[in-house]
């Protein structure tokens, strides 16, 4: 078995078209079943972000697995086919492995390095884990792409270049987010909004200067009891806007919340950060002369930074080596199945030969016995000493599961045995 990701990101698709494929959770918990569905598909997570939505299945069949993928993922974001082959992009296996580790380090991310995508990829696993889509396999590549991507951040500093999308949608908002005199608007309550509210308050925003509105009042209230700030029922926006220097938005509705004559109507300059897919707003809007529009497609302009290229090529060594490391564990517990039944059928056989000589020579002592029984065993050992430490040392080269098949029928092992060790290691797994 082997993993698959069919995806589509901003590094392969516009804005536009990342708007029209984006998933909610319920499309997301659809699409994770439907694939789970597919033949030779045994496992399933969708991760589904403001600038991505990948497909991860652990497979025994390539070809029609992608197939059968990228047609459910067309389908669920309303793409044809034309559409889709010219935007997607496929890693299998090796590749699959290296792509997820390094989403999760923040190295494929639209802000270079952005912490923000561990929470998601978090998210993704533990909702394919409350629809019991996953398994062991995904489960322990997912585990340790968390781990990696802590790592990144803990042991080097590409921190400082955008630890979330917010920070990065600011700093491009410019000196008005400093403004001591500034009043904001957060449009939305869900968890981009809640880390709108704590990155503006980190930055020494005043509570009492941050109004939040959502459809549902409730979940604002939320924000207020949690951060100090105000609300404002959704009915009430407009007036909110016009009172207001910086409005971010991040509300999840499936189309423009604010066009250009809602915002011309605030009748004040006012700084725009759209942080939703698909947009909040229109970008036409951006075309006011009182308004100046920051978002993901302004964000994905916006590239890396040099500065910190040591940091990012630091952490590019961490993934590489942990890649490394994770396949070279995935080759061992693939070949030692076949090590432990070796061992099995050379502690058998000597069983079988003292039984044997038990019942030939009724005349040996219980000491010469255990020594015919410990001399045996030597043999054996001695016998499959060198082919099982081969194989151990084959385990990271691309050779070492066929050394693996070639031992199991060097030595006639029951190839049923082989496959009762396995299935007993990924239960212990």
């Amino acid at each position: 078995m082997s993993v698959l990701v069919v995806g589509m990101s901003h590094r392969t698709a516009p804005i536009e078209l990342l708007e029209r494929a984006a998933l909610d959770t319920d499309a997301v918990v659809k699409l994770g079943h439907q694939v789970l569905d597919a033949p030779s598909v045994t496992e399933s997570v969708v991760i589904s972000t403001c600038n991505r939505v990948e497909v991860y299945v652990e497979t025994d069949r390539f070809h029609g697995s992608v197939e059968e993928v990228s047609r459910l993922l067309g389908e669920q974001a309303g793409l044809d086919r034309d559409e889709l082959v010219r935007h997607v992009y496929v890693h299998y296996d090796d590749a699959a492995v290296a792509h997820l580790f390094g989403v999760a380090s923040g190295l494929d991310s639209m802000i270079l390095g952005e912490s923000q995508i561990l929470g998601q990829v978090r998210d993704a696993l533990s909702g394919a884990q409350a629809e019991a889509t996953v398994g062991s396999a995904l489960n322990a590549l997912f585990q340790q792409a968390l781990r990696i991507g802590k790592r990144g951040h803990a042991e080097t500093g590409i921190d400082r270049l955008a630890p979330s999308l917010v920070t990065a949608g600011l700093a491009m908002a410019g000196g008005i987010v400093d403004d001591p005199d500034a009043r904001f608007l957060v449009a939305g309550a869900g968890t981009m909004a809640s880390l709108a509210v704590k990155t503006l308050i980190e930055r020494r925003v005043a509570p009492e200067r941050i109004v939040v509105a959502n459809r549902t009042y409730q979940s604002a209230l939320a924000l207020v009891a949690t951060h100090g700030v105000s609300a404002v029922r959704w009915a009430e926006i407009d007036d909110a806007l016009a009172r207001t220097d910086v409005l971010i938005s991040c509300t999840g509705a499936r189309g423009a919340v604010f066009d250009a004559p809602r915002l011309a109507a605030a009748d004040r300059p006012l700084t725009v950060v759209d942080l939703a897919l698909p947009r909040d707003v229109d970008p036409e809007a951006g075309e006011l002369p009182d308004v100046r529009l920051v978002d993901l497609a302004t964000l994905a302009d916006r590239g890396g930074d040099t500065a910190l290229a040591g940091d990012v090529a630091q952490v590019r060594r961490i993934v590489d080596g942990e890649v490394r490391s994770f396949l070279a564990a995935k080759a061992a517990s693939r070949v030692t199945p076949t090590v432990v039944a070796l061992r099995t059928m050379a502690t058998e056989i000597v069983s079988g030969e003292v039984d044997r000589l038990d019942r030939r020579l009724h005349d040996l002592t219980d000491e010469q016995r255990a020594a015919v029984r410990q001399a045996l065993h030597r043999v054996a050992d001695k016998l499959i000493h060198a082919p099982t430490v081969r194989v151990q040392q084959l385990v990271e080269g691309p050779e070492g599961l066929t050394y693996a098949d070639a031992l199991a029928d060097l030595f006639a092992l029951d190839q049923k045995t082989v496959e009762a060790v396995t299935r007993i290691g990924g239960d212990d797994a």
